[in-house]
């Protein structure tokens, strides 16, 4: 069974799934922009909409991120628990933020930015958290 310890190795292999995650997210978006004018009001134009969609680059770079995604994170939980990783790779809910509002031009109130500043806040109490354990078990 895993363990609580976070190494830096596995600090650095959550955010990189973190990234990952965001430019995944990033991916779909733009793989589906082309098609954001698109009315869908019969089935066939459901086929038209999967054709023209799965037709984007943007869609199979999303989908091979998704796949480095799942053996990274594979990687994390047969070293942590997953009541340790989760909280601590929840910085996409900030990278993705971010990356809209830079590559997408959309636009994030104050409420939203303020929910994005606790996530960051209860990221960084669950690491603490593990840390006392850490030292708490020595």
């Amino acid at each position: 069974m895993p363990g609580n310890k976070l190494t830096l190795r596995i600090l650095l292999l959550l955010l990189s799934t973190d990234f990952l995650e965001t430019f995944t997210h990033l991916c779909f978006k733009k793989s589906t922009l082309p098609e954001s004018g698109f009315q869908i009001s019969s089935p066939v134009d459901i086929f038209i909409f999967i054709k023209a969609v799965f037709s984007s680059g943007f869609l199979w770079l999303g989908l091979s991120l998704v796949m480095s995604t799942f053996i990274i994170w594979s990687t994390i939980l047969s070293k942590i628990d997953l009541s340790v990783a989760i909280p601590i790779c929840s910085f996409s809910y900030i990278f993705v933020p971010l990356v809209s509002v830079i590559f997408l031009n959309e636009k994030i109130n104050t409420l939203r930015w303020m929910g994005i500043f606790l996530i960051l806040m209860g990221v960084i109490f669950v690491s603490v958290s593990t840390r006392n354990e850490e030292n708490t078990l020595k």
